[in-house]
């Protein structure tokens, strides 16, 4: 076994504990290669913001277990080397079972997401119970979900959303032991969040998805009060970048985002972690589409695999500066 404090990797305790009070939230950003690890540890860096690195269990097994911890660590080296020392967390994303939770927490991830959503609410406070017992033993936080996301992210797929009731979340909480709530209050996952019959259309025809439920929201912080609260599905599709993927070659069609106002003001409250995926995928296909299609006899992927670093990390930086409120709380 390896902890995540070999490793110098943080848990998202007083992460979460400094952003409630502070009125502001965590990036959780995903990655599954180098080139998006160096993009979301300059972007902090330069910023001064508090990380948390997710690895869904796709890119557990696309970029290898032993690989990614080792990647951890390098995050944790080179953000020292480039000057700042931020808190940095390894996170698994909607982790599935016990034994994928376990694995994780086995081999230094610092923080584990349980995603019981998809069992009945019996069922997911036992799993998630489970999975919370064994990471406390080891220091490591745990995130668990109520409610469902549409959409697709990895392995997981949902066709229609399903509100988190605030009803249940107490029991919940007392029951299981967790460290924060993902909750489901109008996000979605991937690039095509909603369908256009779901959307208006403003005046320059870009379609503006439904308004999040920021009412189940008010109603949650009620009910546990100072607790933290994480929104899943959380990119906003810049149209910029959608745009130039259709550009050079691309076929998006419809894609829509939740618009960067809302999430400001999610942020602002008891919504202390803010998962954001989709828009990295854009901005780095953005970039490599352009370089090929404006160079179409390079061959180097550092030709195109770099420009996509550099455009990641200026979406990050802005993402921490204009959306979270993180810049400058590491």
């Amino acid at each position: 076994m390896v902890s995540y404090k070999e490793l110098g990797l943080s848990n998202t305790k007083e992460m979460f504990k400094k952003a409630v009070a502070g009125g502001y939230a965590i990036p959780a950003y995903n990655f599954n290669n180098m080139e998006q690890m160096q993009a979301i540890i300059q972007a902090c860096v330069e910023t001064k913001s508090p990380v948390i690195l997710q690895v869904s269990s796709g890119a557990r097994k696309y970029a290898n277990a032993t690989l990614l911890r080792y990647m951890a660590q390098g995050a944790v080296a080179y953000a020292k080397e480039l000057g700042c020392e931020i808190p940095i967390a390894l996170h698994l994303d909607h982790g599935d079972s016990f034994e994928l939770c376990k694995d994780c927490i086995d081999s230094g991830f610092s923080s584990v997401m349980i995603d019981g959503s998809h069992h009945s609410f019996e069922e997911n406070i036992a799993l998630t119970k489970k999975v919370v017992e064994y990471a406390h033993q080891h220091d490591v936080t745990v995130e668990g979900e109520l409610g469902v996301l549409a959409g697709i992210e990895d392995e997981v797929v949902a066709e229609t959303s399903t509100y988190t009731r605030p009803e249940e979340v107490e029991e919940f909480v007392a029951k299981t032991g967790v460290d924060s709530l993902a909750i489901s209050i109008g996000t979605s996952h991937g690039a095509n969040k909603f369908t256009p019959a779901q959307c208006t259309r403003n005046a320059d025809g870009i379609l503006v998805p439904p308004p999040l439920r920021f009412d189940i929201l008010e109603e949650i912080e009620k009910r546990l009060p100072g607790f933290p609260i994480v929104l899943h599905g959380s990119s906003s599709v810049p149209v910029d970048k959608v745009q130039t993927i259709n550009k050079f070659g691309g076929s998006l069609k419809d894609a829509v985002g939740i618009p960067e106002e809302q999430l400001r003001k999610a942020s602002k409250s008891a919504v202390c972690k803010i998962n954001i995926d989709s828009d990295g995928r854009l901005a780095a296909t953005a970039a490599v589409r352009q370089v090929l299609a404006e160079n179409p006899g390079e061959f180097d992927p550092r030709k195109y695999l770099g420009p996509a670093r550099d455009a990641l990390k200026e979406l990050y930086k802005a993402k921490n500066i204009n959306v979270l409120g993180s810049a400058g709380k590491a």
